[in-house]
C-alpha cells in the first residue's frame, strides 16, 4: 500500500484538464496522477544530473570531436 497524497487548491481548469487527459487514457484520476507523479520522480533534476555528470570525471579523448566526427562521417571510425 502506498502513501496517501493530498494536494489542495488545484485550479478547477487544471483539474478539468487532467480529468479530461485521465479520461481519455481510459483511468481514473488517481491512476493518471499516480503515473505523472511515477515519471516525474524518475527524472533526475538539473542539479541531480550535474551532480553525476561531475561524479564521473573528466575523459581524455585519442582526437578531437571534430576529428572523431569527421572520421564517421567519411566512413571510417
Amino acid at each position: 500500500m502506498g502513501v496517501l497524497v493530498q494536494v489542495r487548491d488545484v485550479p478547477e481548469e487544471v483539474h478539468r484538464t487532467l480529468k479530461s487527459r485521465s479520461a481519455a487514457a481510459g483511468v481514473s484520476l488517481s491512476e493518471y496522477l499516480r503515473g505523472v507523479l511515477t515519471r516525474t520522480a524518475s527524472r533526475p533534476t538539473p542539479d541531480e544530473l550535474r551532480a553525476r555528470i561531475r561524479a564521473r570525471g573528466a575523459v581524455d579523448l585519442d582526437e578531437s570531436s571534430q576529428a572523431a566526427v569527421r572520421a564517421i562521417r567519411d566512413g571510417g571510425e
